[in-house]
């Protein structure tokens, strides 16, 4: 198997294990509404190497939400809204690519490509999943205010989550 392969499925196994075993545990409330949720499972697909073909992409990102879907109970909520960020995720590569380009080998990480690019990359991806995400289990926009509110709280706890384990957990993989 090749090296790249088996560390996906590795990241992928550790991120879901650490989604559903420690995040989804924790809950805080705003009044009787739940507002801050994290969500930290996107970044196994934010991860996978720049020129991953979108049909890899799309094959992982739905495997890795149904198996989210499967330990939340959610009816393909997180598979349908991973999807649609593996989709989109090329796209806002191409939009931030670095003025040299980048190598068929490349991990889109905080150790290749520097804080700034990660940051921009990250915000962009984690705040469009994050809002599919609530925008498909509200199914409303008579919901808009709640789906906001979900968004932005979650988004702020899940962006400093994720980017203090890229600071933690610095490999070149």
């Amino acid at each position: 198997m090749n090296k790249t392969i088996t560390t996906n499925i590795i990241r992928f196994i550790l991120i879901i294990a650490v989604q559903v075993v420690v995040f989804s545990q924790i809950t805080f409330t705003i009044g009787d509404v739940a507002y801050i949720h994290f969500i930290i499972y996107p970044l196994a697909i934010l991860l996978m190497p720049v020129k991953t073909p979108r049909a890899v992409l799309l094959l992982s990102a739905f495997v890795v939400g149904i198996v989210i879907d499967m330990f939340f109970s959610s009816p393909g909520i997180h598979a349908a809204a991973l999807v649609f960020t593996a989709y989109i995720r090329n796209t806002i590569i191409a939009l931030i690519e670095p003025y040299e380009g980048y190598n068929t080998a490349d991990i889109p990480s905080l150790q290749n490509f520097g804080l700034g690019w990660f940051v921009s990359y990250l915000s962009i991806s984690l705040l469009i999943h994050i809002f599919v995400y609530f925008s498909i289990e509200a199914f409303s926009f008579v919901y808009f205010f709640e789906i906001f509110l979900n968004t932005i709280f979650s988004f702020i706890v899940s962006f400093i989550v994720i980017l203090l384990s890229q600071f933690i957990f610095r490999t070149k993989y």
